[in-house]
């Protein structure tokens, strides 16, 4: 398919010198955008392993620790587990930061063991060594499910910029440059044409005064 010219432009050197500057531009774009592309589908694919193999250590961590729940529950009891953990301490909030991934900017929560309290809401002498096997171990599984929803997130993010920079590097590679090329030769052929015509113009003057 020939590209269509780009109307309203007057055939004239100037505005040849300037088509030239506009696609050597907007060639130069489209190249960062495709290597902006590129970096973040790495990146893209990158973070989805990541999320991949912390999905199987959640899967893997949280049958440890339900199975530990279970034991304890048989040990204390039910209602003395339940009990126990009506009085656990509150998460604490989670701060937010940005990362900076090729200009694109995505939230990240700052995730560390002082979020989850550490220490037991409850005494060692009513408790059992696997209801605090289960503890800590829920205590992971917390820490590394925000860590899973900040993959999560980041995934999202990075989807919607490799979409847009997608359309960016389209729209410059089918329809901007193709018009600028094709501007460029229209120009350059009505040049071309003018300069025939001068040339004839001028051989005929020539002739005529030297007939005379």
């Amino acid at each position: 398919m020939v590209a269509e010219k780009i109307e309203g432009v007057n055939p004239t050197r100037m505005q040849l010198l300037e088509m030239r500057k506009k696609i050597e531009l907007a060639e130069k774009g489209h190249e960062l955008l495709e290597q902006k592309r590129d970096s973040l589908v790495e990146r893209f694919f990158s973070v989805i392993d990541t999320r991949n193999e912390l999905v199987k250590e959640l899967d893997e961590l949280f049958h440890t620790a339900f199975q530990s729940l279970i034991q304890a529950q048989m040990i204390l009891g039910e209602n003395q587990v339940n009990e126990i953990a009506a009085f656990s301490a509150d998460a604490k909030e989670i701060s937010f930061t940005q990362e900076n991934i090729m200009g694109v900017k995505i939230p990240k929560m700052n995730v560390d063991t002082s979020i989850i309290p550490d220490q037991p809401s409850y005494g060692m002498n009513e408790s059992c060594a696997k209801l605090d096997d289960s503890t800590q171990q829920f205590r992971t599984a917390v820490q590394k499910l925000l860590h899973l929803a900040d993959l999560e997130g980041s995934i999202k993010n990075l989807a919607v910029e490799i979409e847009k920079t997608k359309r960016r590097v389209n729209v410059l590679e089918n329809n901007l440059i193709p018009k600028l090329k094709a501007t460029q030769r229209y120009i350059e052929m009505q040049l071309e044409e003018r300069e025939r015509e001068d040339f004839f113009r001028r051989k005929r003057i020539k002739a005529l005064m030297e007939s005379k």
